[in-house]
């Protein structure tokens, strides 16, 4: 019940982040410290994630710019190196932490936005981007401004932002398992969030332009906020 239950669980929030753009990989890290352990948390997530914005940006390949992904992986390379460095003096009983307050802050916090704006180049976005990944696990936010600002055109956002978080992902996966992480100890429930996943990010192709987009982020925000209190919470009772 639990593989299908998480399977769903990265169908919803697949589907979501190729509708809005960006949400879903939130949600989905807020929901799984209810059902995977913390040493598990973040690499599965990665993995899942990995598969569904890479299904997405296959699916819109033909909207990618690609000329941004150079310097966004040179910066993912540095983040991940550097950021890697670290996961031995981080305490994982405070992981759930971070990843509620970096939720609650990229959600309310105009300051907090704003010195996220400031890092607009690709090669800085990518360094923090993929680097912070280890620690929050979604960090698909952090490119979008700057995306926005660089194309109007949404699906080519939504696309290039897929191909840059696929890069993150990956480069995360690769790290989990140079530490070791066994990712088939929990091959059942990765299959299962894979395949809704991938499912997810066809459907959202699907619905995308019959969907507004603004309304039903306002209704993920609040969905986002409850969820990131109640795993801040969690770590205290």
């Amino acid at each position: 019940m639990t593989e299908l239950f998480l399977g769903i669980i990265s169908f919803l929030t697949s589907t979501i982040a190729g509708i809005v753009g960006i949400g879903g990989g939130m949600m989905l890290i807020a929901i799984l410290p209810s059902f995977l352990p913390l040493n598990a948390l973040i690499p599965v997530h990665g993995l899942t994630q990995m598969s569904s914005n890479l299904s997405r940006a296959v699916f819109g390949y033909k909207d990618i710019q690609f000329e941004v992904v150079p310097k966004f992986l040179i910066g993912s390379l540095i983040g991940i190196g550097l950021f890697a460095t670290i996961l031995n003096f981080i305490s994982l009983n405070y992981v759930p932490l971070f990843i509620g307050a970096y939720i609650l802050l990229s959600l309310w916090s105009a300051k907090f936005n704003e010195k996220i704006k400031r890092y607009e180049n690709y090669y800085i976005a990518g360094f923090f981007q993929t680097g912070l990944s280890i620690v929050v696990g979604a960090t698909g936010p952090l490119t979008m401004t700057l995306l926005f600002k660089d194309y109007t055109n949404k699906e080519k956002v939504l696309a290039t932002s897929a191909a840059l978080m696929s890069i993150t992902h990956i480069l995360k996966v690769f790290v989990f398992i140079y530490f070791g992480f066994v990712f088939f100890d929990y091959i059942g429930i990765i299959i299962a969030m894979i395949i809704g996943a991938v499912v997810g990010s066809w459907v959202a192709t699907r619905l995308r332009d019959k969907i507004d987009g603004k309304k039903f982020f306002l209704i993920l925000k609040v969905l986002l906020t409850v969820l990131a209190i109640h795993i801040i919470v969690k770590v205290f009772i």
